[in-house]
């Protein structure tokens, strides 16, 4: 699978519970025009080795034509992209919410929500 055939693509932690809740959210409002993969996937392993550097896992990543951006950078371009008129349906839009660890503590939570607002990064592609 090319990585430049399915952007735009948000990466995400599909072993953490609150991470699957804020990635099946955005799936909702992209309405299939967002490729969705997890970290742990195949193709989210593809992407990190490829595209990314060793923060990868430490955040969610938007990834466009030109950038890769992650945690707080990616909310901004990310919502551009919800709200864009482009139609086309991303064939990876569909969200396994199976939590594979124990994921949904209060601790977990808290310290995936302070990861989205405390860490940032922006990769040119």
């Amino acid at each position: 699978m090319e990585i430049n055939e399915n952007i735009p693509i948000v990466l995400f932690d599909n072993q953490c519970y609150l991470c699957m809740k804020f990635a099946n959210a955005v799936n909702f409002f992209a309405r299939g025009k967002i490729t969705m993969v997890g970290h742990y996937s195949e193709f989210g392993e593809k992407i990190r080795k490829s595209v990314l550097d060793e923060s990868a896992l430490e955040m969610f990543w938007f990834i466009n034509q030109k950038r890769a951006y992650g945690g707080r950078a990616g909310l901004l371009p990310l919502i551009k992209s919800i709200l864009s008129k482009k139609t086309r349906k991303s064939p990876m839009s569909k969200i396994n919410d199976e939590c594979q660890q124990d994921c949904k503590t209060v601790k977990a939570v808290f310290v995936r929500s302070a990861s989205l607002i405390t860490r940032s990064k922006i990769i040119d592609l």
